[in-house]
């Protein structure tokens, strides 16, 4: 009989960025930015870990490639947090993931993984899904565009940073992991800095606001969430099938679109609802597909 753990662990992380979005607003009203938020989260996780693991910092250093991993989870992170800051919960985290879709594309690119003919049907029910959220009511295709907002195109940033990140893990999978987790920590610390520090000069995010406890034991707390929540992916991603982890995984939308109708008293339209129902049945084709055991041939032992 196979333990729970693994599961209920997943199911736990993705409860906790399911309701992400909560102490991210919260942090918002007392002052202090998503931007500012994340650099000083992740700042703060980045510098435990490294009290914790100090040879995790000289094996980073050795590995150049990591700096394109740290840029791109920094800027998955950088806009996922401010798009469920500033957007619609639902409608932010469907749009987030289209991120099966990205993967696709970035694996023929970047891996040479030519996609098969299903993986391209999948590709096309995820776009239309996002085409039916985004286009506004009575409108035609050619004003998809028109209904696009900053969240919107937040939104869609993240899902294909965390895509591009997540092909970047298989690519330095000899890497050691915890020097690939301190690139990724440190990257969220410098991508929301510089973010926030740009968009400051733009006019749209407002500076980095003296202290208050208020916003601080939210960060803290959320911070220490995040860190069980990392070890609890680690623990049942490596126990489960990738197929059956991304299924799993799929459960972030349930929490995240409960608890903003609950708390955030968010409606959900039948466009958005019709949408998300394609965007999900695409992301959950694409993970059962991956949990599908491959056929052994005959007369030949089994690749490990």
């Amino acid at each position: 009989m196979h333990s729970p753990l693994p599961v209920l662990a997943l199911l736990f992380n993705a409860f906790i960025w399911g309701l992400s979005w909560w102490p991210f607003r919260a942090m918002n009203q007392a002052g202090l930015h998503p931007l500012w938020a994340t650099a000083l989260m992740y700042g703060l996780v980045a510098l435990s870990l490294v009290t914790l693991r100090p040879t995790s910092l000289r094996q980073a250093l050795q590995y150049p490639a990591l700096v394109l991993l740290a840029a791109s989870s920094g800027l998955n992170n950088v806009a996922f947090n401010w798009a469920m800051t500033v957007g619609d919960v639902v409608r932010v985290i469907l749009l987030f993931y289209l991120m099966p879709a990205w993967s696709v594309l970035l694996a023929w690119k970047m891996l040479g993984e030519k996609p098969a003919p299903a993986a391209l049907l999948r590709l096309l029910l995820a776009f239309a899904g996002v085409a039916l959220v985004l286009l506004p009511q009575n409108a035609g295709p050619g004003r998809l565009l028109a209904g696009l907002s900053l969240a919107d195109a937040l939104a869609l940033l993240g899902g294909f940073m965390f895509a591009l990140t997540n092909v970047l893990l298989r690519r330095l999978q000899a890497v050691p992991a915890q020097a690939r987790m301190l690139a990724m920590f440190g990257g969220c610390t410098l991508m929301g800095a510089i973010s926030a520090l740009s968009a400051g000069s733009l006019g749209l995010v407002p500076g980095l606001p003296a202290f208050d406890f208020r916003w601080a034991a939210i960060a803290l707390g959320l911070s220490l969430l995040l860190m069980i929540g990392n070890w609890a992916l680690q623990f049942g991603a490596t126990r489960l099938p990738a197929g059956v982890t991304a299924v799993v995984m799929l459960s972030e939308v349930v929490f995240a679109s409960l608890s903003s109708v609950l708390i955030a008293n968010e409606s959900l339209s039948g466009r958005t609802l019709l949408g998300g129902a394609c965007i999900m049945l695409a992301a959950l084709l694409s993970a059962l597909s991956h949990a599908r055991p491959r056929r052994r041939k005959i007369g030949k032992p089994a690749s490990s």
